[in-house]
């Protein structure tokens, strides 16, 4: 008996180390498979603007077409348009290495974030092409933070790309900032598009997921934008959240700390 009991405890100590490794390396293959999912779909879409490119220079150096100004014009929007998507297409390779670097380059400086919120002038065409509105209610006073303003910039800018890619309907896109009682800013980016379903929320932040989308088949990416999202709130030394409900839509909230002033 008394040689029994260390024999089941190593057996034991032996079963539960099997068990972990087997559960590690099947997270690990899953992330593998993602990230190489990653790869080869940033190498598809990097593909195409490249060739489109390549083709509006061809055409431009052919005199038989760069003599019609018509020509010339559908060239140039050809050429711009695909120069900004593929501008997008690096800005996402530039958020993946935020997550291999561990610290992106930050760096802070005083930001009056409702001044950082032009940016829904900029973004207003795009809903308005939609036919939808966005709704500002800036109604913090405590409004200066601590931020590096490009990457905080690219955090209000995501979360409100998404709004516009996953849009039900008519877009209502409402943004609004308030403080709370411990004095933090509270920046709400709240939509009525498809919503998250309550199993796919709490996974929504993690590097490479992608909530199905059922019948919006149109809609790419790479699951890096929420994760981004979190990376550099976390950064910040603030927190985000998302609430939502399938066909109502999706709330985020961020809470930063604001500078004594």
């Amino acid at each position: 008996v008394h040689f029994m009991i260390p024999a089941l405890v190593f057996t034991g100590v032996l079963l539960v180390t099997f068990i972990f490794t087997i559960v590690v390396i099947f997270r690990q293959k899953r992330f593998s498979e993602m990230r190489n999912d990653f790869v080869n779909n940033m190498t598809h879409e990097l593909k195409t603007p490249i060739s489109s490119i390549s083709l509006a220079g061809q055409m431009l150096n052919d005199t038989a077409m760069n003599t019609n100004p018509k020509i010339i014009a559908q060239v140039s929007h050809v050429i711009a348009d695909e120069t900004k998507r593929l501008s997008f297409l690096v800005e996402r390779v530039l958020q993946m290495s935020v997550f291999e670097s561990g610290h992106a380059g930050i760096e802070f400086q005083e930001i009056d974030v409702n001044e950082l919120f032009t940016i829904i002038n900029n973004f207003s065409f795009r809903v308005n092409n939609t036919n939808g509105k966005i709704i500002a209610q800036l109604k913090a006073t405590k409004t200066t933070v601590l931020a590096d303003e490009m990457h905080l910039t690219n955090v209000f800018y995501n979360l409100m790309d998404n709004a516009v890619k996953y849009r039900r309907g008519t877009l209502i896109l409402t943004i609004s900032t308030t403080n709370n009682d411990k004095g933090h800013l509270v920046i709400s980016i709240e939509d009525n598009g498809i919503g998250i379903a309550k199993d796919h929320l709490k996974n929504i932040f993690d590097k490479f997921y992608r909530v199905p989308t059922g019948n919006v088949h149109n809609v790419k990416g790479f699951g890096l934008g929420l994760a981004y999202v979190a990376r550099i709130i976390k950064l910040h030394h603030g927190t985000v959240r998302a609430e939502s409900a399938v066909n109502i839509g999706t709330k985020f909230v961020i809470e930063l700390p604001t500078t004594k002033m």
